[in-house]
C-alpha cells in the first residue's frame, strides 16, 4: 500500500472514531447536565474536524515537484500542522470561557446541576477508545515519517487526557453531592488547559518549519560528520538545513583537493549524496557545493 493510502487508512479510522464519540458524548452532556462531557465532546468535534483537515492536505503533499514547487509539495502538511493547532486553540478557549462562567455562578450562588451517569460513562469510554486510536496512530505516523498524522495521533491524546479530567470532574460531583457540583465546570476549564498546552506544542512546531528553521544541532552534527567520514574530503561549511514536510534539505560547501579531477570529484559528491540519503531518507534534498583546498 502507497503512503498517501496509507496516510487515508488511519485517518479515516480515527475519523469513524471520532463521530461515533463526538454523538454520543454530546448526547450524554447535554442528557446527563454535564458542562465537562459538552466540553468533551466540543474536544472529540474538533478531532473530526482536523481529520478532515488532514484528509485534505495529505492529498495536496503527496503530489511531486511541478514547476511551481521545486521542492515538492511536503509543506502543506506542516500547513495542515498549523490548521490543527489554531482549531485546538479555539476549542481551548472556548472550553475555558464556559467553565470559567459556570464557575463565576458558582460562587455567585447558583446552584449547579450535579451530572448524570450516563456522562460519567461517556467520559471512561471515550478514554479507552480515544487511547487506542491514539497508539494506532502514533505508530503508523512515525513509521511513515508524517508530521500531521503524528499531530493528529496527539489529538487523540489529548482527548483521551480530557476525558481523565471529565471523568474525575462527574464522577467528583456524583459521588460527593451538591456541594461538589463545582467540580463539572472545573474539569471543563482543566481540560481546556490541556487542550491549551497541546495546541501551543503543535504551534511551535509547524511554526519553526514554516519560518525555515534549522534542524538541531545534534543532526547537523551528524551530517558534518557524514561528510568528513571521507578521507578526501574537508572543512564542511556553510551547512544550511530545513524540513520540508517530512523530508529534509541538506546544503553544504565541501573542500577538495584542487588538482583531484573532475570525475573523482564529481564521484565523492555522489558518494556523499548517497550515505545522507541512506541517513535522512531517499527524498532527502541534498546541495553539495565543492571547492579546492588551495588555489589553483
Amino acid at each position: 500500500m502507497s503512503r498517501e493510502k496509507e496516510l487515508y487508512k488511519v485517518t479515516l479510522i480515527g475519523t469513524a472514531g471520532n463521530i461515533a464519540l463526538l454523538s454520543f458524548k454530546f448526547v450524554a452532556g447535554i442528557l446527563g447536565h454535564s458542562a465537562a462531557m459538552i466540553a468533551d465532546a466540543v474536544h472529540s468535534l474538533s478531532d473530526f474536524l482536523t481529520d478532515i483537515i488532514v484528509l485534505i492536505f495529505v492529498n495536496i503533499s503527496s503530489k511531486p515537484q511541478d514547476k511551481s514547487h521545486d521542492y515538492g509539495h511536503g509543506k502543506f502538511e506542516t500547513l495542515a500542522t498549523f490548521f490543527i493547532g489554531m482549531a485546538l486553540v479555539a476549542a481551548a478557549t472556548g472550553i475555558i470561557v464556559s467553565g470559567a462562567v459556570k464557575f463565576a455562578d458558582w460562587l455567585n450562588g447558583t446552584q449547579l446541576e450535579a451530572p448524570g451517569k450516563l456522562a460519567l460513562w461517556a467520559a471512561l469510554i471515550s478514554i479507552l477508545v480515544k487511547e487506542i486510536l491514539y497508539q494506532y496512530t502514533v505508530r503508523k505516523g512515525r513509521t511513515l515519517d508524517s508530521q500531521v498524522v503524528v499531530a493528529n495521533a496527539w489529538h487523540h491524546r489529548s482527548d483521551a487526557l480530557s476525558s481523565v479530567g471529565a471523568a474525575i470532574g462527574i464522577g467528583g460531583a456524583i459521588l460527593l453531592g451538591d456541594r461538589w457540583t463545582v467540580l463539572d465546570p472545573l474539569a471543563s476549564i482543566v481540560v481546556g488547559a490541556m487542550l491549551a498546552k497541546v495546541a501551543w506544542d503543535l504551534l511551535k512546531t509547524s511554526m519553526n518549519e514554516l519560518t525555515e528553521s534549522s534542524l538541531s544541532e545534534e543532526t547537523e552534527h551528524e551530517i558534518e560528520n557524514i561528510i568528513t567520514s571521507f578521507p578526501d574530503v574537508f572543512e564542511p561549511h556553510n551547512l544550511r538545513t530545513r524540513r520540508i514536510g517530512n523530508r529534509i534539505a541538506i546544503e553544504a560547501h565541501i573542500r577538495m583537493d584542487g588538482e583531484l579531477p573532475l570525475h573523482l570529484v564529481h564521484e565523492r559528491a555522489s558518494d556523499i549524496e548517497r550515505k545522507l540519503k541512506e541517513r535522512f531518507g531517499a527524498e532527502t534534498h541534498v546541495t553539495l557545493h565543492t571547492e579546492p583546498t588551495k588555489d589553483k
